[in-house]
Protein backbone atom coordinates (compact mmCIF):
# COMPACT_ATOMS: atom_id res chain seq x y z
CA UNK A 1 0.00 0.00 0.00
CA UNK A 2 2.88 2.39 0.77
CA UNK A 3 4.34 1.66 -2.65
CA UNK A 4 0.96 2.43 -4.29
CA UNK A 5 0.67 5.73 -2.40
CA UNK A 6 4.16 6.69 -3.53
CA UNK A 7 3.26 5.93 -7.13
CA UNK A 8 0.01 7.88 -6.82
CA UNK A 9 1.96 10.88 -5.61
CA UNK A 10 4.21 10.51 -8.65
CA UNK A 11 1.14 10.85 -10.86
CA UNK A 12 0.94 7.19 -11.96
CA UNK A 13 -2.18 6.29 -9.97
CA UNK A 14 -1.80 2.47 -10.30
CA UNK A 15 -3.47 0.18 -7.79
CA UNK A 16 -1.47 -3.02 -7.13
CA UNK A 17 -3.20 -6.41 -7.00
CA UNK A 18 -4.65 -7.26 -3.58
CA UNK A 19 -4.91 -3.63 -2.46
CA UNK A 20 -8.08 -2.81 -0.49
CA UNK A 21 -10.01 0.13 -1.95
CA UNK A 22 -12.50 1.76 0.40
CA UNK A 23 -15.50 3.71 -0.93
CA UNK A 24 -17.56 6.25 1.01
CA UNK A 25 -21.21 5.49 1.67
CA UNK A 26 -22.37 9.03 0.81
CA UNK A 27 -21.20 11.43 -1.88
CA UNK A 28 -18.13 13.19 -0.44
CA UNK A 29 -19.16 16.64 -1.66
CA UNK A 30 -18.45 19.84 0.22
CA UNK A 31 -21.66 21.81 0.67
CA UNK A 32 -21.09 25.53 0.50
CA UNK A 33 -23.49 28.45 0.31
CA UNK A 34 -21.57 29.83 -2.68
CA UNK A 35 -22.99 27.68 -5.49
CA UNK A 36 -23.21 28.08 -9.24
CA UNK A 37 -26.38 30.17 -9.16
CA UNK A 38 -24.84 32.60 -6.68
CA UNK A 39 -21.73 32.82 -8.83
CA UNK A 40 -23.88 33.80 -11.81
CA UNK A 41 -25.69 36.45 -9.76
CA UNK A 42 -22.33 37.80 -8.61
CA UNK A 43 -21.20 38.04 -12.22
CA UNK A 44 -24.33 39.98 -13.17
CA UNK A 45 -23.71 42.44 -10.33
CA UNK A 46 -20.10 42.88 -11.48
CA UNK A 47 -21.34 43.64 -15.00
CA UNK A 48 -23.74 46.34 -13.75
CA UNK A 49 -21.31 49.26 -14.36
CA UNK A 50 -20.74 48.06 -17.93
CA UNK A 51 -24.50 47.75 -18.43
CA UNK A 52 -24.90 51.34 -17.23
CA UNK A 53 -22.28 52.47 -19.75
CA UNK A 54 -24.09 50.51 -22.46
CA UNK A 55 -27.19 52.58 -21.79
CA UNK A 56 -25.56 55.99 -21.44
CA UNK A 57 -22.63 55.95 -23.86
CA UNK A 58 -24.59 54.24 -26.65
CA UNK A 59 -27.27 56.91 -26.40
CA UNK A 60 -24.69 59.69 -26.08
CA UNK A 61 -22.85 58.56 -29.22
CA UNK A 62 -26.18 58.22 -31.04
CA UNK A 63 -27.11 61.80 -30.11
CA UNK A 64 -23.67 62.97 -31.25
CA UNK A 65 -24.21 61.28 -34.60
CA UNK A 66 -27.63 62.89 -34.95
CA UNK A 67 -26.13 66.30 -34.26
CA UNK A 68 -23.18 65.79 -36.66
CA UNK A 69 -25.45 64.48 -39.43
CA UNK A 70 -27.65 67.55 -39.05
CA UNK A 71 -30.93 65.62 -38.90
CA UNK A 72 -33.84 66.49 -36.64
CA UNK A 73 -34.61 62.98 -35.45
CA UNK A 74 -33.08 59.53 -35.21
CA UNK A 75 -34.03 57.20 -38.06
CA UNK A 76 -36.59 54.39 -37.86
CA UNK A 77 -38.81 53.34 -35.01
CA UNK A 78 -36.35 54.54 -32.39
CA UNK A 79 -36.72 58.11 -33.59
CA UNK A 80 -40.51 57.77 -33.48
CA UNK A 81 -40.37 56.48 -29.90
CA UNK A 82 -38.01 59.24 -28.77
CA UNK A 83 -40.15 61.91 -30.42
CA UNK A 84 -43.24 60.47 -28.71
CA UNK A 85 -41.51 60.44 -25.32
CA UNK A 86 -40.17 63.93 -25.89
CA UNK A 87 -36.72 63.47 -24.31
CA UNK A 88 -34.97 65.07 -27.27
CA UNK A 89 -31.36 64.69 -28.39
CA UNK A 90 -29.60 67.12 -26.07
CA UNK A 91 -25.91 66.16 -25.82
CA UNK A 92 -25.79 67.33 -22.20
CA UNK A 93 -29.01 65.57 -21.21
CA UNK A 94 -28.54 62.43 -19.09
CA UNK A 95 -31.98 60.95 -19.69
CA UNK A 96 -31.84 61.79 -23.39
CA UNK A 97 -28.72 59.62 -23.67
CA UNK A 98 -30.07 56.81 -21.47
CA UNK A 99 -33.40 56.64 -23.32
CA UNK A 100 -31.72 56.56 -26.72
CA UNK A 101 -29.18 53.98 -25.60
CA UNK A 102 -31.88 51.76 -24.12
CA UNK A 103 -33.57 51.53 -27.52
CA UNK A 104 -30.40 49.97 -28.90
CA UNK A 105 -29.16 47.84 -26.03
CA UNK A 106 -32.40 46.37 -24.65
CA UNK A 107 -33.60 44.81 -27.96
CA UNK A 108 -30.21 43.16 -28.51
CA UNK A 109 -30.11 41.87 -24.92
CA UNK A 110 -33.69 40.54 -25.13
CA UNK A 111 -32.90 38.69 -28.36
CA UNK A 112 -29.81 37.15 -26.76
CA UNK A 113 -31.74 36.12 -23.63
CA UNK A 114 -34.77 34.70 -25.47
CA UNK A 115 -32.87 32.82 -28.16
CA UNK A 116 -30.19 31.63 -25.73
CA UNK A 117 -32.89 30.52 -23.27
CA UNK A 118 -34.68 28.54 -25.95
CA UNK A 119 -31.53 26.66 -26.87
CA UNK A 120 -30.73 26.09 -23.20
CA UNK A 121 -34.18 24.65 -22.50
CA UNK A 122 -34.01 22.44 -25.58
CA UNK A 123 -30.72 20.83 -24.56
CA UNK A 124 -31.89 20.51 -20.95
CA UNK A 125 -34.99 18.60 -22.06
CA UNK A 126 -33.03 16.31 -24.38
CA UNK A 127 -30.52 15.51 -21.61
CA UNK A 128 -33.14 15.42 -18.87
CA UNK A 129 -31.22 17.94 -16.79
CA UNK A 130 -32.24 21.12 -14.99
CA UNK A 131 -31.90 24.32 -16.97
CA UNK A 132 -28.59 26.01 -16.28
CA UNK A 133 -28.63 29.74 -15.56
CA UNK A 134 -25.23 30.20 -17.10
CA UNK A 135 -26.70 31.41 -20.39
CA UNK A 136 -27.73 34.66 -18.64
CA UNK A 137 -24.09 35.70 -18.21
CA UNK A 138 -23.22 34.51 -21.72
CA UNK A 139 -26.05 36.61 -23.16
CA UNK A 140 -24.93 39.66 -21.18
CA UNK A 141 -21.28 39.36 -22.23
CA UNK A 142 -22.34 38.75 -25.81
CA UNK A 143 -24.70 41.75 -25.96
CA UNK A 144 -22.27 44.13 -24.26
CA UNK A 145 -19.55 43.34 -26.82
CA UNK A 146 -21.74 43.99 -29.89
CA UNK A 147 -21.83 47.21 -31.92
CA UNK A 148 -25.03 49.25 -31.43
CA UNK A 149 -26.25 48.97 -35.01
CA UNK A 150 -26.02 45.15 -35.20
CA UNK A 151 -29.12 43.68 -36.91
CA UNK A 152 -31.22 41.71 -34.44
CA UNK A 153 -31.30 38.62 -36.63
CA UNK A 154 -27.50 38.54 -36.56
CA UNK A 155 -27.57 38.82 -32.77
CA UNK A 156 -29.93 35.80 -32.70
CA UNK A 157 -27.63 33.87 -35.02
CA UNK A 158 -24.55 34.74 -32.98
CA UNK A 159 -26.01 33.74 -29.59
CA UNK A 160 -27.25 30.49 -31.15
CA UNK A 161 -23.74 29.69 -32.30
CA UNK A 162 -22.38 30.67 -28.88
CA UNK A 163 -24.72 28.37 -26.94
CA UNK A 164 -24.82 25.40 -29.32
CA UNK A 165 -21.30 25.28 -30.77
CA UNK A 166 -19.50 27.14 -28.00
CA UNK A 167 -20.84 25.09 -25.11
CA UNK A 168 -23.62 22.53 -25.51
CA UNK A 169 -21.98 20.24 -28.08
CA UNK A 170 -19.17 19.71 -25.55
CA UNK A 171 -21.61 18.57 -22.86
CA UNK A 172 -22.93 21.78 -21.33
CA UNK A 173 -21.86 23.95 -18.43
CA UNK A 174 -18.28 23.43 -17.30
CA UNK A 175 -17.25 21.24 -20.25
CA UNK A 176 -16.49 23.82 -22.92
CA UNK A 177 -12.86 24.75 -23.59
CA UNK A 178 -13.58 28.11 -25.26
CA UNK A 179 -15.46 31.11 -23.91
CA UNK A 180 -18.97 30.70 -25.45
CA UNK A 181 -19.63 34.44 -25.76
CA UNK A 182 -16.37 34.88 -27.68
CA UNK A 183 -17.23 31.94 -29.94
CA UNK A 184 -20.47 33.71 -30.94
CA UNK A 185 -18.69 37.02 -31.44
CA UNK A 186 -15.94 35.41 -33.54
CA UNK A 187 -18.59 33.71 -35.69
CA UNK A 188 -20.28 37.04 -36.40
CA UNK A 189 -16.96 38.75 -37.08
CA UNK A 190 -15.91 36.13 -39.62
CA UNK A 191 -19.35 35.86 -41.23
CA UNK A 192 -20.45 39.50 -41.19
CA UNK A 193 -17.28 41.60 -40.76
CA UNK A 194 -18.82 44.78 -42.17
CA UNK A 195 -21.63 44.76 -39.62
CA UNK A 196 -19.23 44.00 -36.77
CA UNK A 197 -16.24 46.29 -37.38
CA UNK A 198 -17.14 48.47 -40.37
CA UNK A 199 -17.44 52.22 -39.96
CA UNK A 200 -21.23 52.00 -40.20
CA UNK A 201 -21.33 49.56 -37.25
CA UNK A 202 -20.69 52.35 -34.72
CA UNK A 203 -23.21 54.89 -35.98
CA UNK A 204 -26.96 55.13 -35.68
CA UNK A 205 -27.67 57.45 -38.61
CA UNK A 206 -28.11 56.20 -42.18
CA UNK A 207 -25.42 57.14 -44.72
CA UNK A 208 -23.13 58.34 -41.92
CA UNK A 209 -19.86 56.63 -41.00
CA UNK A 210 -17.67 56.96 -37.94
CA UNK A 211 -14.62 54.79 -37.25
CA UNK A 212 -13.61 53.93 -33.71
CA UNK A 213 -10.63 55.66 -32.15
CA UNK A 214 -8.60 52.48 -32.48
CA UNK A 215 -9.21 52.49 -36.24
CA UNK A 216 -8.25 56.16 -36.47
CA UNK A 217 -5.06 55.49 -34.53
CA UNK A 218 -4.24 52.56 -36.82
CA UNK A 219 -4.71 54.70 -39.94
CA UNK A 220 -3.21 58.08 -39.04
CA UNK A 221 -1.37 57.55 -35.78
CA UNK A 222 -2.19 57.97 -32.09
CA UNK A 223 -2.00 61.76 -32.39
CA UNK A 224 -5.30 61.58 -34.28
CA UNK A 225 -7.06 61.03 -30.97
CA UNK A 226 -5.62 64.31 -29.72
CA UNK A 227 -6.85 66.06 -32.84
CA UNK A 228 -10.36 64.93 -32.00
CA UNK A 229 -10.08 66.64 -28.63
CA UNK A 230 -10.40 63.37 -26.72
CA UNK A 231 -8.47 63.23 -23.47
CA UNK A 232 -7.14 60.05 -21.93
CA UNK A 233 -9.56 60.50 -19.03
CA UNK A 234 -12.54 60.67 -21.40
CA UNK A 235 -11.34 57.43 -22.97
CA UNK A 236 -10.84 55.92 -19.50
CA UNK A 237 -14.42 56.77 -18.53
CA UNK A 238 -15.67 55.31 -21.79
CA UNK A 239 -17.29 58.21 -23.67
CA UNK A 240 -15.95 57.05 -27.04
CA UNK A 241 -17.40 55.13 -30.02
CA UNK A 242 -17.24 51.37 -29.75
CA UNK A 243 -19.10 48.27 -28.61
CA UNK A 244 -22.04 49.05 -26.36
CA UNK A 245 -20.65 47.97 -23.00
CA UNK A 246 -16.89 47.63 -23.43
CA UNK A 247 -15.63 51.19 -23.85
CA UNK A 248 -15.28 52.14 -20.17
CA UNK A 249 -12.09 51.02 -18.44
CA UNK A 250 -13.41 52.57 -15.24
CA UNK A 251 -16.59 50.46 -15.30
CA UNK A 252 -14.57 47.31 -16.01
CA UNK A 253 -12.18 47.98 -13.14
CA UNK A 254 -15.08 48.55 -10.73
CA UNK A 255 -16.58 45.22 -11.79
CA UNK A 256 -13.18 43.57 -11.59
CA UNK A 257 -12.64 44.81 -8.03
CA UNK A 258 -15.96 43.24 -7.05
CA UNK A 259 -15.02 39.93 -8.70
CA UNK A 260 -11.68 39.93 -6.88
CA UNK A 261 -13.41 40.70 -3.58
CA UNK A 262 -15.79 37.76 -4.06
CA UNK A 263 -12.91 35.59 -5.36
CA UNK A 264 -14.84 34.79 -8.52
CA UNK A 265 -12.02 36.02 -10.75
CA UNK A 266 -8.31 35.26 -10.58
CA UNK A 267 -6.10 38.22 -9.74
CA UNK A 268 -3.16 36.37 -11.31
CA UNK A 269 -4.89 36.32 -14.70
CA UNK A 270 -5.87 39.99 -14.55
CA UNK A 271 -2.38 41.03 -13.45
CA UNK A 272 -0.81 38.77 -16.09
CA UNK A 273 -2.89 40.28 -18.91
CA UNK A 274 -2.06 43.81 -17.75
CA UNK A 275 1.69 43.15 -17.35
CA UNK A 276 1.82 41.28 -20.66
CA UNK A 277 0.21 44.20 -22.47
CA UNK A 278 2.46 46.81 -20.82
CA UNK A 279 5.69 44.88 -21.49
CA UNK A 280 4.82 44.17 -25.12
CA UNK A 281 3.69 47.74 -25.78
CA UNK A 282 6.91 49.14 -24.30
CA UNK A 283 8.98 46.82 -26.49
CA UNK A 284 6.93 47.69 -29.59
CA UNK A 285 7.39 51.40 -28.94
CA UNK A 286 11.15 50.96 -29.45
CA UNK A 287 10.66 50.03 -33.12
CA UNK A 288 9.42 51.89 -36.15
CA UNK A 289 7.54 50.24 -39.00
CA UNK A 290 6.74 52.28 -42.13
CA UNK A 291 3.02 52.88 -42.70
CA UNK A 292 2.20 51.38 -39.30
CA UNK A 293 1.82 54.24 -36.82
CA UNK A 294 -0.07 51.95 -34.44
CA UNK A 295 3.25 50.60 -33.19
CA UNK A 296 3.88 53.90 -31.38
CA UNK A 297 0.68 53.68 -29.32
CA UNK A 298 1.67 53.76 -25.63
CA UNK A 299 0.47 51.21 -23.11
CA UNK A 300 -1.86 53.59 -21.27
CA UNK A 301 -3.79 54.16 -24.51
CA UNK A 302 -3.86 50.41 -25.19
CA UNK A 303 -5.48 50.08 -21.76
CA UNK A 304 -8.40 52.40 -22.47
CA UNK A 305 -9.04 51.95 -26.19
CA UNK A 306 -11.16 49.15 -27.56
CA UNK A 307 -12.26 46.23 -25.38
CA UNK A 308 -8.97 45.56 -23.59
CA UNK A 309 -10.22 46.20 -20.04
CA UNK A 310 -13.45 44.28 -20.68
CA UNK A 311 -11.55 41.30 -22.03
CA UNK A 312 -8.99 41.41 -19.21
CA UNK A 313 -11.61 41.45 -16.43
CA UNK A 314 -14.59 39.48 -17.74
CA UNK A 315 -13.46 37.31 -20.67
CA UNK A 316 -9.95 36.15 -19.84
CA UNK A 317 -10.97 35.20 -16.28
CA UNK A 318 -13.69 32.76 -17.32
CA UNK A 319 -13.10 29.93 -14.80
CA UNK A 320 -14.02 27.20 -17.29
CA UNK A 321 -11.87 28.14 -20.27
CA UNK A 322 -8.93 29.75 -18.42
CA UNK A 323 -5.89 28.05 -16.94
CA UNK A 324 -6.41 26.32 -13.58
CA UNK A 325 -2.97 26.20 -11.97
CA UNK A 326 -1.51 29.24 -10.19
CA UNK A 327 1.61 29.39 -12.35
CA UNK A 328 -0.43 28.59 -15.42
CA UNK A 329 -2.68 31.56 -14.76
CA UNK A 330 0.29 33.90 -14.86
CA UNK A 331 1.51 32.41 -18.14
CA UNK A 332 -2.02 32.43 -19.58
CA UNK A 333 -2.55 36.08 -18.66
CA UNK A 334 0.84 37.20 -19.97
CA UNK A 335 0.16 35.38 -23.25
CA UNK A 336 -3.19 37.13 -23.74
CA UNK A 337 -1.85 40.58 -22.87
CA UNK A 338 1.06 40.19 -25.27
CA UNK A 339 -1.15 38.85 -28.06
CA UNK A 340 -3.50 41.85 -27.84
CA UNK A 341 -0.66 44.25 -28.67
CA UNK A 342 0.83 41.95 -31.31
CA UNK A 343 -2.51 41.61 -33.11
CA UNK A 344 -3.16 45.35 -32.92
CA UNK A 345 0.25 46.14 -34.41
CA UNK A 346 0.45 43.31 -36.94
CA UNK A 347 -3.16 43.49 -38.16
CA UNK A 348 -4.42 47.08 -38.30
CA UNK A 349 -7.48 45.86 -40.20
CA UNK A 350 -8.73 44.47 -36.87
CA UNK A 351 -7.08 46.80 -34.35
CA UNK A 352 -8.93 45.65 -31.22
CA UNK A 353 -7.43 42.15 -31.04
CA UNK A 354 -8.92 41.27 -27.66
CA UNK A 355 -11.40 38.66 -28.88
CA UNK A 356 -8.83 36.63 -30.81
CA UNK A 357 -6.19 37.03 -28.09
CA UNK A 358 -8.49 35.54 -25.43
CA UNK A 359 -9.57 32.71 -27.75
CA UNK A 360 -5.88 32.05 -28.45
CA UNK A 361 -5.28 31.85 -24.70
CA UNK A 362 -8.26 29.51 -24.26
CA UNK A 363 -6.80 27.11 -26.81
CA UNK A 364 -3.43 26.98 -25.06
CA UNK A 365 -4.79 26.93 -21.48
CA UNK A 366 -4.94 23.08 -21.23
CA UNK A 367 -1.41 22.78 -22.61
CA UNK A 368 -0.15 25.42 -20.17
CA UNK A 369 -1.68 23.57 -17.20
CA UNK A 370 -0.32 20.26 -18.46
CA UNK A 371 3.21 21.63 -18.71
CA UNK A 372 2.98 23.27 -15.26
CA UNK A 373 1.75 20.05 -13.63
CA UNK A 374 4.45 17.90 -15.23
CA UNK A 375 7.11 20.45 -14.32
CA UNK A 376 5.99 20.13 -10.69
CA UNK A 377 6.00 16.33 -10.92
CA UNK A 378 9.50 16.32 -12.41
CA UNK A 379 10.81 18.71 -9.77
CA UNK A 380 9.35 16.64 -6.91
CA UNK A 381 10.72 13.45 -8.43
CA UNK A 382 14.21 14.92 -8.57
CA UNK A 383 13.91 16.26 -5.03
CA UNK A 384 12.89 12.86 -3.65
CA UNK A 385 15.62 11.06 -5.54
Amino acid sequence: MLQWLRRANDGLGRIPPGAVVLATDNAPHIRDSFNFDKAMRTMVVALAPCIAIAFYNTGFQANVNVAVAGVKSAPGWRGAVLDWIGVGYDLSGFWAAVAHGALYFIPVLLVALIVGGLWQNLFARVRNRPVSKGFLVIALLFALALPPSIPLWQAALGISFAIVVGREIFGGTGKNFLNPALVGLAFLYVTYPKDMVGETAWTMVDAFTSPTYLELAARKGPETITWLGTSWMQSFVGLTPGAMGTTSTLACLIGGAFLLYTRLASGRIIAGVLFGMIATAVVMNQFSIPNNPFITLSWHWHLTLGSFAFGMVFLATDPVSAAMTDTGRWIYGLLIGAMVVVIRVANPAHPDGVMFAVLFGNIFAPLIDYMVVWANITRRARRSG
